[in-house]
């Protein structure tokens, strides 16, 4: 009777731990989600202002903070804003905040970005240039880590060889990379670095094959490929470029980090949470071309982030929810990219359905998982309504294969459940003989993009299990065709074998 009341005991104590958020997993599909989290969004206006209580932790796997910086004098990391990251003189704590989240969700891991933009190139060039400065740098960061309970470093220098940087980064990153590696490993502690996606910075800057090796995952950063900068409307993350030639595009990059010696596992894909704003120069144009319609130098701002030129999608969306609004939604098919028109204005960004179909052709190419910069411009406060569109490329691939022979195989050996039975953590089920797809439900009233991303890897998962299995049934069929060919190799084998036993058995 005892031991019934501990196991009883034992019961009402691990359901206390649940409900009280001290066992809270992550997402439901084995891909890393790392989620960049921009320190400064705290000082955002009204509804854009972004604070750490703001945050899902179940949504991402990862959490970087955003950014520490360089002391160039030192050759150490450092804080860039003490007030908000550090607890000292009535600080806001944001680094004890963010790595305390693990305790409630055991599955996180947080690690400190130093770099962006801002910080430059020339610095850490220097730094990377000389031995003595690497070991500077990297005792600072071993001591940073201890003190403040990170899980890892993310090296966000933008970027070797460029921006005031030399040739010879190119070689001093992969040895500083390496020296970090080797410094990590006795701690347990994570590296990743986040790497721009455009051709010519990848050429001039990384050693892909070395990076590969040392670091534990590499961020791309697939975004920006086209602003104001071209001066002509472009796609933010075109899935594909505009033609065969054009280099600028996720598919472009993921192939040549692939052919370069990247290990895809360690391959990490980039998606924006905003977009690009632009003024068009002709406001009279009648339809929009990609990489043609010309644009004025600068775009429009948005009311939160204040960037001319870029909108968070949290402000997008509110555009787009506002009825009073005259804004016309618009696709382009052959980069996979929605945008917005109202009169001179355009707005090209990411949607549930953009950003869908790239977590899609992630998991095709057998990557490690999605990163998103940057959470805080979800729609974090859930002001707009879910799109009801993200998944639809998803049912029209499910429309045309639910009736192939080959599906009906396949479903003798995928062992899928039953519709009946259908948990949370699968979409596709069968029923009498047929394959069933659920779309997933949304689970938030907010973060509709970091929740597309997580439904869509699920989705992604699971149909391409579905079709890896009815693909090697037709190559199996194919081959079994040839086979029974008159004339084939293996059936004149068999002739002659047949006449061999024959005349064996004459002779016998």
């Amino acid at each position: 009777m005892a031991g019934r009341k501990s196991l009883f005991i034992l019961f009402i104590c691990a359901m206390a731990s649940v409900l009280d958020g001290q066992t809270l997993g992550g997402p439901m599909h084995d891909k890393v989600v790392v989620c960049y989290v921009a320190s400064w969004a705290a000082y955002r206006p009204e509804a854009g202002k972004f604070l750490l209580e703001d945050l899902e932790p179940a949504l991402c796997t990862h959490l970087v903070y955003s950014f520490a910086g360089l002391d160039e004098e030192k050759m150490s990391i450092k804080s860039l804003d003490a007030w908000q990251d550090l607890e000292k003189d009535y600080g806001k704590g944001g680094y004890k905040r963010l790595v305390s989240l693990k305790n409630r969700y055991p599955h996180l891991k947080v690690t400190i970005a130093i770099g962006g933009w801002n910080e430059g190139s020339l610095k850490y060039s220097k730094m990377a240039a000389s031995r003595e400065y690497r070991e500077k740098f990297i005792q600072s960061v071993l001591n940073f880590l201890d003190q403040y309970k990170f899980d890892g470093l993310d090296l966000d220098w933008e970027y070797p060889a460029r921006r005031d940087g030399r040739p010879e980064d190119k070689a001093n990153y992969v040895e500083l990379v390496k020296e970090l590696s080797d410094a990590f490993k006795p701690k347990g502690y994570i590296l990743t670095a986040a790497l721009g996606a455009g051709k010519e910075t990848m050429d001039a800057a990384y050693d892909l094959a070395k990076l590969s090796r040392y670091l534990t995952l590499i961020h791309m950063m697939c975004y920006d490929y086209h602003g104001t900068w071209d001066g002509r409307v472009g796609a933010n993350a075109p899935l594909k470029g505009v033609d065969e030639d054009d280099v600028l595009s996720v598919d472009y990059t993921i192939n040549y980090m692939l052919s370069h010696g990247v290990s895809p596992y360690k391959l990490v894909l980039g998606l924006p949470m905003y977009g690009r704003t632009f003024i068009l120069k002709e406001p009279s144009v009648r339809d929009i071309e990609f990489g043609r319609t010309t644009v004025q130098a600068a775009g429009f701002k948005g009311p939160y982030t204040g960037e001319a030129g870029f909108m968070g999608y949290n402000e997008i969306c509110q555009e787009v929810s506002n009825k009073s609004s005259k804004w016309t939604h618009h696709w382009h098919s052959q980069s996979s990219t929605p945008y917005l028109r109202d009169g001179e204005r355009v707005i090209s960004y990411d949607n549930a359905r953009s950003i869908a179909i790239k977590v899609k052709a992630a998991i095709d190419y057998g990557l490690g998982g999605l990163m998103v910069w940057s959470i805080d411009t979800d729609d974090f406060k859930g002001a707009c309504e879910h799109e009801t569109d993200a998944f639809i490329d998803f049912e029209h691939r499910y429309s045309k294969m639910v009736d192939d022979p080959l599906l009906r195989e396949a479903l003798k050996t995928l062992n899928l459940p039953d519709t009946n039975r259908l948990s949370k953590r699968t979409a596709y089920s069968v029923s009498n003989g047929r394959l069933n797809l659920r779309i997933p439900e949304p689970q938030y009233s907010n973060y509709p993009l970091m929740e597309t991303i997580n439904s869509a890897a699920m989705l992604a998962v699971e149909e391409k299990r579905i079709l890896d299995e009815m693909e090697m049934i037709n190559r199996q069929n194919v081959i079994e065709d040839e086979e029974d060919k008159p004339g084939s190799s293996s059936r004149i084998a068999g002739g002659f074998a047949v006449l061999f036993c024959a005349l064996v058995a004459f002779r016998l």
